[in-house]
């Protein structure tokens, strides 16, 4: 049996797939944010399948790790000289016009930040041999502290690791994790590399203890963890290099809305994934777009990731008055403990009670009749924050949603205008506990023509776990002409082939599926950022071609640099099938709950909800409309028109009916 579990703010999900009978299956847990894994093991206890159960979990250790800054205490080994390297960072202003805006602050402080004298050439050549007799001093001082992890960061490493590797096996010998760039990050640009490393520290012994508490509590089960990159690695691979499983659950959801968009027809797609604490949008024309220069917590990550945009939107967030007498929803979250005010425990007002007060949740149909709401609590409240506004608790509830909505939208048109990417050539594909109640509204104001709500939406980033591949990136700076003969290229390559296939050996990925795809990043003489295209014989002309694509013109006269080699190492797995399913001649009628008085922004209107169960293949109803999953709601906008797929995925045409 295979489990894909991902922990969010709010709710812990899981989809199970039993390939005896080759049904799917889902359910949520309240997470725990205390401890995450206790909520997967009351999840998995509650499964009726023995060990051993194949199990991908995406994590939000790390980021959370990361976000909160409860990170392992670090130290961080330079090249003398480079000391502050994490500190001077770029000298990017994080607002452009605030004279007080601060740069997030560096994870090591600068007192655990060592020097050390060393010096490798741009060549790869020893400038300064390593001077070895100073590490017992380093390595006194990192006891002395209390260091927990060690990362080392040596100028032109990525040319010549041999001073890391001595340094690295004096501290591991000495007991101390250690995150070298070499292994972490082997390419250029100094400040990201010693970034990304420091990163890598911060969060790897926390992931361990993690991962080794929910393996020793599961002994009999074959664990694997999501990556940033939309693969699964194992818990010795993920523990050792954290920072590539930063943003672990969101890429889950990724890989499935792929996989969703394309079955259902609609490849080009907007992802919008709205959680209890947070919304992530992404765009797939196609394929998941892949970015190597993301930031967390205001800090650079230059591993490859899925490229995912977040902001602090989601069905927990708290709306609050702001110095100047306005509303504001965000960013801070309710999360699971204690939750919205309607769940009981809470006392300040969130979207999730907003929507409840809007009509737009039924109490008595949430989370399939399992959760009582508290519906009056919601409503004391908005009124208690209405009232210092001067607006009715609906009116307070209605603003709320809308300023939600408002800095979702803004999310979605950074990945998608801003990006050179028309929102009409886009279907909107809404997944998360509460997205499908706001997906209708934010497609409207982007333009999008349509919103596909797939059958597993609320537990759509579990199910990507189940569909991923094992997947490795590697990669080495090798700053060569571009025309550079291509044989001698390959042979420069063959090194990264031969510490892919091995990395998929490691996993236990057999031969036979195994695929290494490997790509250069190209440039021309003096820019500052390259272009990813696949290692061909025909590279420099493709990149030409991709240049005049990407920014609107090209020159063939001029010098081109190839900077980066990379390799993707995928190792494909079995994975199951989405179901495809027939009519069963039941008219819409059939699936109605009821009617209940629904608030729009224009007027309160009385709807028909419906049970998303009872719903079969072809049905075609207009909104307004409300459509009930046992772990979500869908909201069909007056005017709409809603069809169900053979997938069972809800399918919005905005303005149709």
């Amino acid at each position: 049996m295979r489990i894909g579990v991902d922990t969010g703010g709010t709710f812990t999900d899981f989809v199970v797939f039993d390939p005896a009978s080759g049904q799917l299956s889902s359910f949520k847990a309240r997470s725990t944010p205390h401890d995450p894994s206790a909520a997967i093991l009351q999840g998995l206890a509650g499964l009726q399948a023995h060990a051993p159960r194949h199990i991908v979990h995406g994590s939000t250790v790390a980021t959370n790790a990361v976000l909160e800054r409860k990170g392992a205490k670090v130290a961080l080994v330079n090249t003398a000289g480079f000391r502050d390297v994490l500190h001077i960072a770029r000298q990017e202003r994080p607002a452009l016009y605030d004279l007080f805006a601060d740069p997030p602050a560096p994870l090591v402080p600068r007192q655990h930040r060592l020097e050390i004298s060393e010096r490798i050439a741009a060549d790869g050549g020893v400038r300064t041999p390593l001077d070895v007799a100073a590490l017992d001093a380093l390595i006194a001082h990192c006891q002395r502290e209390s260091i927990e992890a060690v990362a080392i960061c040596l100028l032109f490493s990525f040319a010549n690791p041999a001073h890391e590797q001595a340094i690295a096996s004096r501290f591991v010998a000495a007991g101390f994790n250690v995150s070298a760039s070499h292994q972490i990050l082997p390419e250029f640009r100094e400040y990201e590399r010693a970034s990304t490393t420091a990163l890598n520290a911060y969060v790897s012994p926390v992931m361990s203890r993690y991962l080794g508490k929910l393996a020793a509590a599961l002994p009999g089960d074959h664990v694997q963890v999501m990556q940033s990159n939309g693969g699964m690695s194992s818990p010795h691979q993920a523990a050792q290099q954290a920072v590539r499983c930063i943003l672990s659950g969101p890429a889950g959801g990724l890989v499935a809305a792929q996989a969703v968009a394309n079955a259902a027809g609609h490849p080009r797609v907007l992802t919008f994934d709205m959680g209890g604490t947070s919304t992530d949008v992404s765009l797939i024309n196609g394929v998941a777009q892949v970015s190597r220069n993301s930031k967390i917590g205001g800090l650079p990550v230059h591993v490859p990731m899925l490229a995912i945009h977040t902001v602090g939107s989601g069905g927990g967030s708290i709306a609050w008055q702001d110095a100047g007498g306005g509303l504001q929803v965000g960013p801070h979250s309710a999360g699971a403990e204690p939750g919205p005010a309607a769940y009981g425990r809470g006392e300040l007002p969130t979207v999730t009670d907003a929507n409840l007060l809007l009509g737009r949740i039924q109490p008595h149909l949430f989370f399939g009749g399992q959760m009582a709401l508290d519906a009056e609590r919601a409503r004391a409240a908005f009124e208690q924050l209405g009232a210092r506004l001067g607006l009715s608790a609906e009116a307070c509830a209605l603003g709320a949603v809308q300023i939600a909505n408002a800095h979702m939208a803004r999310a979605l048109r950074v990945i998608s205008v801003e990006k050179g990417h028309d929102p009409r050539d886009f279907t909107l594909l809404a997944f998360g506990g509460a997205g499908g109640l706001h997906a209708a509204e934010l497609a409207r104001a982007l333009g999008a023509p349509r919103v596909l709500v797939p059958h597993y939406a609320a537990t759509l980033s579990a199910l990507g776990m189940l569909l991923a591949d094992v997947v490795k990136d590697v990669s080495q700076t090798v700053m060569l002409p571009g025309d550079t003969p291509f044989p001698q290229l390959e042979q420069r390559l063959a090194s990264l082939l031969e510490r892919g296939h091995a990395e998929l050996a490691a996993e236990g990925v057999p031969a036979a599926q195994m695929q290494l795809h490997p790509s250069a990043d190209l440039r021309y003489a003096g820019q500052s950022f390259e272009l990813n295209l696949p290692f061909t014989p025909q590279l420099l002309a493709d990149f030409h071609q991709a240049h005049q694509q990407a920014y609107g013109y090209h020159d063939a006269a001029a010098q081109v640099q190839l900077v980066n080699l990379r390799v993707q190492a995928v190792g494909q797995t079995q994975r199951p099938t989405l179901p495809v399913y027939e009519p069963d001649g039941a008219p819409v009628e059939a699936a109605l709950l009821g009617r209940y008085p629904v608030r729009f922004a224009d007027a309160q209107i009385e709807t028909p909800f419906y049970d998303a169960a009872r719903l079969s293949v072809g049905l075609q109803f207009t909104g307004p409309a409300v459509v009930v999953r046992p772990d979500t709601t869908i909201l069909v906008g007056p005017g709409d028109a809603a069809e169900v797929d053979a997938f069972l995925n809800l399918i919005i045409t905005l303005g149709a009916a």
